[in-house]
């Protein structure tokens, strides 16, 4: 059975991202003042792993530490010289298709305003976490708050990924029109299905 502290440590490997403490507490059926000690012990814990706990008056992340700051540049740089390979290049794909054409590179304000995870994987049909990680460190898509669902991001591609593919505009993608409609009304059905069967990221 997991110590409170490894299990905090686990759920906060699992979400790859911050997590409330609220939440946190909830899950580990603890109070604020006990999962305070948890946290305590939890960074104790982590001391010379390589990793560090992140916390804020509200929220607690998992993060590699200042330690390791060194080899992960190296693993961000051999990254960064390879190839963002097929899978990358559908994920780029299902965002390009989805960027109305006067919206690159600027802010998220309306649905429609590219994709968010969920229907990237719905068109792709697997799970493209990976890919987008790829993709944000590449700087070829960002991520911003969905305006209709503030816990989804939107992503949607830069200016250096129209340099990527060679076009000045989305409009110089094939068929852009064709399949710009064809992503709508992907996304649209995709949307419809969150609704009945709510999954947020």
């Amino acid at each position: 059975m997991l110590t409170p502290p490894a299990a905090v440590h686990a759920l906060l490997f699992a979400a790859s991202g911050p997590l409330t403490k609220e939440h946190l507490g909830e899950l580990l059926n603890l109070d604020q003042k006990e999962l305070a000690l948890v946290l305590n012990a939890t960074a104790a814990l982590l001391k010379g792993s390589g990793e560090t706990l992140i916390e804020t008056a509200d929220e607690v992340e998992l993060r590699t530490s200042f330690e390791a700051a060194p080899i992960v540049k190296k693993l961000r740089e051999s990254e960064l010289s390879r190839d963002v390979g097929k899978a990358s290049m559908e994920t780029l794909a299902v965002i390009a298709y989805s960027t109305p054409t006067s919206k690159v590179g600027a802010p998220t304000g309306s649905v429609g305003d590219g994709a968010t995870r969920g229907e990237v994987d719905w068109v792709r049909g697997v799970n493209s976490s990976a890919s987008l990680r790829t993709l944000l460190m590449r700087g070829l898509i960002e991520g911003r708050e969905d305006p209709t669902d503030k816990r989804r991001i939107r992503y949607t591609l830069t200016t250096e990924a129209l340099a990527h593919l060679g076009i000045t505009s989305v409009k110089d993608l094939p068929r852009a029109e064709e399949l710009h409609a064809g992503a709508a009304a992907i996304i649209e059905h995709e949307k419809a299905d969150a609704a009945t069967f709510p999954d947020p990221e």
